[in-house]
């Protein structure tokens, strides 16, 4: 039984670098700290945002670049459109996409989330400048910090909106076509409800991430950093602070004079590396999960080492072998088992995709009899043949049978023509011979050729009845 007089523990300091001890909310207004690595990450994250913006602009062979018509089941990536049917082309660049992120991981550790994930990017370099423009960075001890005035505040919400409208339409322009949502953009919201909504919802959703939720956002939801135990290894390169070198940290001052303490290292424990951190973490505590390789806490102590006289990278990319006395090793079991993987996914892609045709053909059975019996004693069974026009133009298609050269076809359809991208089913008679049949089946192979020299191969099983010398047998 619990005693009465038992004592309770109480929560540490931070239970995640977002909740204070009582459970409420941790707002953090990072310190901007300027350096070589903001300065590089500026520009990667200009270019990502650029690309972002443009790329549905730039059309390959008339084709919008990237175009996701969902509604349509169309996935059109650089000029080349994904049908329902690519199944296992879709399949081998999504894991090949996955095994990419996994490879940079156990190569840079979490550079993907500082320095090309859109919740960074954009929180980063867009949404957090907006809010030091108008507010500084109260809340942090900044050297900017601003009366919060209601003008400030509203102004700051109306540019995020603004922002966040932005970002809606360049989203929804992947999956509906720029064409279509310009001409949404200039009709009435009553002509196009459906559209208007989803604009609406993910301007709102985006708004809540970048105005509220933040960098809960990577610490909370992304399952990407819960990942890291099982991604990295002790050589992957990873945000890390030098303790051999920083410890005992400490200052010196007129009042604690260097002889009369022990001998300090490095660090000089002014905590720039904390109120710099966009998610609130001491780095000096080791690797942790909400660490996302932003190098923010680098470029603040590397800022107060050169002002010390003392040799930057206290705080730098290095690997927990190396921070613990170490060698660092670029060649192991992770950085040569995915780049295999991936050598292979790539080639069966391309092979995949060179044997690509320019129509897609499916052979279907009719419900109802299995097969019937002509007057002259021919074997008939009623198919059907979808086909799907890959093109951009119209293009006709004939079908004959390879095997058995004793079978033949005959179409329902006067002529078998798709326009553009055009999918369509057609009838198909197949009469055979009842000597082809054996044990009630009988092989055959047809051909689907189109007017643009493309030819399909087809193998099916027509049924028939048994016959006596079979059962007899």
């Amino acid at each position: 039984m619990t005693s009465t007089n038992s004592v309770l523990l109480g929560p540490e300091k931070h239970v995640l670098s977002t909740l204070e001890r009582d459970g409420s909310r941790r707002w953090l207004k990072p310190r901007l700290s300027t350096g070589r690595f903001l300065t590089r990450r500026r520009m990667v994250a200009y270019v990502l945002i650029a690309i972002f913006t443009l790329l549905p602009f730039v059309k390959i062979n008339g084709r919008q670049s990237i175009l996701l018509d969902i509604a349509a089941r169309r996935f059109t990536i650089f000029g080349y459109t994904f049908l329902p049917t690519d199944t296992l082309l879709l399949a081998l660049f999504l894991v090949f996409a996955l095994l990419s992120i996994f490879l940079a991981t156990a190569l840079f550790g979490r550079v993907w989330c500082g320095w090309a994930c859109p919740q960074t990017i954009y929180m980063e370099f867009v949404f957090r400048p907006i809010e030091r423009l108008l507010e500084g960075t109260a809340g942090r001890g900044g050297p900017n910090k601003k009366p919060l005035v209601a003008w400030r505040i509203a102004l700051k919400y109306v540019l995020f909106f603004i922002v966040s409208l932005h970002l809606a339409n360049t989203f929804l322009c992947y999956f509906v076509g720029v064409d279509r949502v310009g001409q949404w953009t200039r009709q009435s919201p009553l002509d196009h409800p459906l559209p208007f909504l989803v604009v609406a919802a993910v301007t709102g959703l985006m708004l809540f991430d970048f105005g509220y939720f933040r960098e809960q956002l990577c610490i909370i939801a992304c399952p990407y950093g819960r990942l890291q135990s099982v991604l990295l290894d002790q050589n992957s390169l990873v945000v890390g602070y030098d303790a051999q070198r920083g410890e005992p940290r400490g200052r010196v001052s007129k009042t604690r004079p260097q002889a009369s303490l022990p001998v300090l290292g490095d660090c000089v424990d002014c905590k720039l590396c904390v109120v710099t951190c966009p998610t609130g973490i001491d780095i000096r505590k080791g690797l942790q999960m909400e660490c996302i390789n932003c190098t923010q806490c680098m470029d603040a102590c590397d800022a107060v080492m050169s002002k010390l006289g003392r040799p930057r990278g206290l705080i730098r990319l290095s690997s927990q072998a190396e921070n613990r006395g170490g060698q660092f090793h670029w060649l192991r079991a992770r950085t040569l088992g995915y780049p295999l993987v991936l050598a292979l996914i790539a080639v069966m892609f391309v092979v995949v995709l060179a044997n690509k045709k320019s129509f897609n053909a499916m052979i279907l059975r009719e419900p109802g009899n299995l097969h019937t019996m002509t007057p002259d004693g021919l074997v008939q069974n009623l198919l059907r043949l979808k086909l799907t026009n890959r093109l951009d133009a119209a293009a006709c298609y004939s079908m004959s049978v390879r095997e058995p050269l004793t079978a033949h076809t005959t179409l329902s359809e006067s002529e078998i023509r798709l326009g553009p991208n055009e999918s369509e089913t057609f009838h198909v008679q197949v009469l055979c011979p009842m000597h082809e049949f054996h044990n009630g089946q009988c092989p055959i192979r047809l051909v689907v050729q189109s007017d643009q020299g493309d030819n399909l191969e087809l193998d099916f099983k027509l049924i028939g009845p048994f016959l006596k010398t079979a059962l007899t047998e």
